[in-house]
């Protein structure tokens, strides 16, 4: 792995179909994206599940209320098997060369288990202070916490 790059790979004890619609579905998304200490409310949550399709979301810090939107596009959509996406700060600069690129894979590892593998790949080093690793993996552990 390079400073622009990341992968977490996690277990679940359900079937890869409800863990990818997880990743799609906003009523999921509200409950479980963000890291501890963080919600992202229902109604910030806006999924079109095709490619060339925009999400949108905004985490609300529980500590003071700051807020954090993110938005992108999906770029692939292989259900139940491959997620691809853009993610980034919809308030930067705009451009889409400056968005990370995540993939997320959800491969059968048994019959109610799931390997789900999320890879993020930024435009530019990435900075160990900004806490993305860290915050998508409480988030994808928030995930696990689910099933």
């Amino acid at each position: 792995m390079s400073d622009h790059e990341f992968t977490i790979v996690r277990v679940f004890a359900a079937p890869r179909e409800l863990v990818f619609r997880a990743w799609l579905d906003p009523d999921q998304l509200a409950e479980w994206a963000g890291p501890q200490g963080f919600t992202t409310p229902h109604d910030s949550i806006v999924v079109e599940p095709r490619v060339g399709g925009r999400y949108d979301s905004l985490m609300v810090s529980e500590a003071d209320g700051t807020t954090y939107p993110s938005a992108g596009t999906f770029r692939e959509i292989v259900e139940p098997e491959r997620l691809v996406f853009t993610w980034g700060d919809p308030t930067g600069d705009g451009s889409q060369d400056r968005a990370s690129i995540i993939t997320v894979t959800f491969d059968e590892t048994g019959a109610a288990e799931t390997t789900m593998t999320f890879h993020l790949l930024a435009p530019g080093p990435l900075n160990p202070e900004d806490g993305a690793e860290a915050g998508w993996g409480q988030s994808l552990d928030r995930l696990g916490a689910r099933f």
